[in-house]
């Protein structure tokens, strides 16, 4: 039995309704991943994704259910969750050493000011931002920026890597370089990174798992994909694997048709037992999602 580092057990999100009911975001969400995974969520805007992010990062709380990481539910933030966002996030009067070098330190809070950078320059060269340390973010291009975010999360060592878009406002060359870099610093340290896109390819490309979540509100959870490509995959030649049309095909087979038709197809569906699919191989496979993990005592 697979290990579930990451486990989300019957999380739903509510809002109070102008009419004084309550609005439904997603409900009775259950979603697991083992250590060393890079799972992507998809999903039209509004199913929830974002809430979901926040809700593992202790940013967020949600209405119903838990989130356990490595045997502990969370409650709070914590540095062991690093969250690249959307924009930068930048501190805009520090340097790119200076914002890599102050989430070290709120970490490691003994450290001298020497080892303190050490530590830092060691993730700013990781990002390929070595001679850039004392540039503000005026100075910086957008790409360069989420390099700054990126060596900047994994400077802390978190547990978990949580991305919520970060390449979004890129253009698509800077895009496709922060996604191979991303991919080979996961690779290359066994990170595991949760993450957030409406980019098809780039969910094929950088994800182990895709979490396929239907339209909102009152989003589920619909199906689990697992990536059929090698783990060794390449951009250049991911199209000519005999398997990525039919994941791709599915994948947005299921946004623009079945994700908002599902509740009315489906009615038999059980969130704790959602279907896992390999497209382009058998026929799906039901995982059991609700096992809750022993020994959950404190926030992680």
């Amino acid at each position: 039995m697979i290990e579930k580092f990451i486990s989300i057990e019957g999380i739903s999100k509510h809002y109070p309704a102008p009419d004084g009911g309550k609005t439904t975001i997603f409900e009775d969400l259950w979603l697991s991943m083992p250590r060393g995974e890079f799972g992507c969520v998809i999903g039209h805007s509004g199913c929830g994704k974002t809430t979901v992010l926040n809700i593992l990062a202790g940013l967020d709380e949600p209405s119903e259910g838990t989130v356990i990481v490595d045997g502990q539910a969370i409650e709070g933030t914590s540095l062991d969750r690093a969250v690249i966002f959307q924009s930068h996030a930048l501190l805009p009067w520090r340097t790119v050493m200076g914002n890599v070098a102050y989430a070290v330190s709120s970490k490691w809070r003994k450290w001298d000011k020497a080892r303190v950078r050490a530590h830092a320059q060691k993730f700013i060269d990781i990002v390929g931002l070595t001679g850039s340390e004392h540039k503000r973010p005026s100075e910086l291009s957008g790409g360069m920026k989420q390099r700054v975010g990126i060596a900047r999360a994994l400077s802390i060592t978190p547990k978990i890597m949580l991305m919520d878009e970060p390449f979004s406002a890129l253009d698509a060359l800077t895009r496709g370089t922060l996604q191979d870099e991303v991919r080979r610093i996961c690779l290359e340290t066994g990170q595991t990174a949760f993450m957030i896109t409406h980019d098809v390819d780039e969910a094929i490309y950088l994800a182990d798992k895709i979490f396929l979540m239907t339209n909102g509100p009152g989003a589920v959870l619909a199906e689990v994909l697992e990536n059929p490509l090698p783990k060794d995959r390449g951009r250049i030649d991911l199209h000519r694997h005999p398997h990525y049309y039919a994941l791709r095909n599915h994948i947005v087979d299921f946004l623009v048709t079945r994700s908002k038709t599902f509740a009315e197809t489906t009615k038999d569906h059980d969130p704790r037992n959602v279907p896992v699919v390999r497209p382009g191989f058998a026929e799906p496979a039901i995982v059991t999602t609700n096992t809750p993990i022993a020994g959950q005592t404190s926030a992680a």
